[in-house]
């Protein structure tokens, strides 16, 4: 929501979001590898752009009228980098296992968070969730070159969707931006997700749960992060998302039974003390506009 209007999600702190946001993510993560015995991960990809894309419309129907050139500019290069984040990490993750894939993919929200550390406190910070990232993804690296090629490619479009989100959010139409960039995302990786995906739609369970990874992991997912990019600094975004890796860890116990061991634990611990350590900054829209990106 904006214009001053109030918005449930302001009841929560951003570190509450981001543990529902990354709920929601890796839910429709495993749903996703559910569905790559009978749809290529690349095809699931673009359904899940395009659902999202599809709810978040009929969501904002009616905020999508007075673009101007530049606004749909910001929202289409968003809009592709979240898409290709899509693509790249559903192709990593078809090759490595969805915890790895997930703590190395990290490495592009480190970065953004290291080049605003601001105050000691914030490196301080910055550097328990880089160890407890570190920890989390163990020493072993997977001898797949081509998941570890698309993991750094996912990584790098991360980044680029932290910095270029906070633009959208500035466009201050709530997930109106967030559905119009999805739109034209989906449109830009149809000729690669596309022609692979008729299963989906001859098969009404494949359907549904392509609808759910859309809706689970993007509307609801990057939906909370336009929300959250309104209140917070992008360095304090990026940081936060090192709660992600250990959303992945829970997630990956409760759904697939992966029970983490005293060093995945202690990992997480370290990064929870890096959000904890933080400082918690919010910013006003004319800040976030404003800021250097």
């Amino acid at each position: 929501m904006s214009n001053g209007e109030p918005n449930a999600l302001d009841r929560f702190s951003p570190e509450a979001l981001f543990v529902i946001s990354g709920i929601a993510q890796y839910t429709g993560a495993v749903i996703a590898v559910s569905m790559f015995d009978d749809v290529g991960p690349a095809s699931v990809a673009w359904v899940r752009v395009l659902g999202a894309a599809i709810v978040l419309m009929l969501i904002s129907y009616r905020r999508q009228r007075g673009w101007t050139r530049e606004a749909v500019v910001a929202a289409a290069v968003f809009g592709v980098a979240s898409a290709l984040m899509n693509l790249f990490f559903y192709l990593a993750i078809d090759r490595l296992a969805l915890g790895k894939s997930v703590v190395i993919e990290f490495i592009g929200p480190i970065a953004v968070a290291a080049a605003f550390p601001r105050t000691r406190r914030n490196g301080v910070a910055l550097g328990f969730a880089v160890t407890g990232v570190v920890v989390l993804s163990g020493v072993e690296i997977d001898a797949e070159p081509l998941g570890l090629l698309f993991v750094f490619m996912a990584s790098a479009m991360w980044a680029a969707y932290i910095v270029l989100g906070r633009r959208v959010a500035a466009l201050d139409r709530g997930v109106a931006g967030l559905a119009l960039g999805l739109a034209i995302g989906a449109v830009a990786i149809a000729p690669i997700g596309a022609p692979g995906s008729g299963a989906v739609w001859t098969t009404p369970t494949l359907l549904v749960s392509g609808l759910m990874v859309g809706v689970l992991s993007n509307a609801v997912g990057y939906g909370i992060d336009q929300h959250v990019l309104r209140r917070i600094p992008v360095r304090r975004f990026a940081l936060l998302l090192a709660l992600l890796p250990v959303t992945a860890v829970v997630t990956g116990w409760i759904a697939l039974d992966q029970i983490p061991s005293a060093v995945d634990l202690a990992g997480a611990a370290l990064v929870i003390v890096g959000v904890v350590v933080q400082e918690r900054d919010e910013i006003g829209l004319s800040e976030l506009e404003t800021t250097p990106a």
